[in-house]
């Protein structure tokens, strides 16, 4: 399959995402596109980047694609090895997010290997710290979005206190690629992603309460344990 990919020309390798992308919608498994567009891929790596991914890539690749882990050794190219997977779910139409630890390692993956997917013809976005809710709606409506796990876990928060739809910006769920596993997934996770949402208007109870209150006389109606920082009604009260 390797030569018969050598020999298509650039827009022909191209095209080839699009009958990969229309064989998904007819509704043939992933399984069944993915020697084929991991060979795209693989040709795609070498006209761009001119990196050949290794067999061992590849095996790393179809790991990542069952939703299994994948042990790299160092120099094995575990950042190539992503766009495998990533390229093959992303056929869907339903998104894919490559999750990384932080905003410069997104960056960087998304201007290099990114460059393979947008080569073949896919939409690839990243998000970063200071976005909008606009950029950060566009970036996520791609094929392939670089993110870090806390800007993606914040931004799944934020949609979660989303008073309209309008106001989403995450789309929904399909495949994720983690890299650097056991750092978010064990020792990120020990960190809480908290946020708060703004305060609720004082309700109509809160006035009349406010009203009944200045009605009241101290010693009369209420006392104040100073100490205790207390106030009690009494009988009158």
């Amino acid at each position: 399959m390797e030569s018969m990919m050598s020999s298509l020309s650039d827009s022909q390798l191209r095209e080839k995402t699009a009958a990969l992308q229309e064989r998904a919608r007819r509704g043939d498994s992933l399984d069944s596109l993915l020697p084929e567009a991991f060979a795209i891929v693989r040709e795609a790596s070498k006209r761009v980047l001119g990196l050949r991914p290794f067999d061992v890539q590849l095996i790393g690749g179809m790991v990542l694609h069952k939703g299994e882990i994948a042990e790299m050794r160092t120099g094995e190219g575990k950042t190539l090895v992503a766009i495998l997977p990533a390229y093959l779910n992303a056929l869907t139409g339903k998104g894919v997010h490559v999750v990384t630890v932080n905003d410069y390692l997104a960056r960087r993956d998304c201007e290099w290997v990114g460059q393979v997917p947008r080569f073949l013809g896919l939409k690839v976005g990243l998000i970063q710290q200071n976005m909008t809710s606009e950029q950060r709606r566009e970036n996520y409506l791609c094929d392939i979005t670089y993110v870090t796990n806390s800007e993606l876990g914040f931004d799944y928060l934020r949609d979660n206190l989303a008073t309209s739809v309008d106001e989403l910006v995450v789309r929904n769920f399909n495949y994720c690629v983690i890299d650097e596993v056991d750092s978010i997934l064990i020792d990120e996770a020990r960190t809480p992603l908290i946020i708060s949402g703004p305060a609720e208007k004082p309700s109509d109870q809160y006035y009349k309460a406010a009203k009944v209150a200045s009605a009241f006389e101290r010693d009369i109606h209420y006392t104040v344990d100073e100490k205790q920082k207390k106030c009690l009604t009494d009988r009158a009260g």
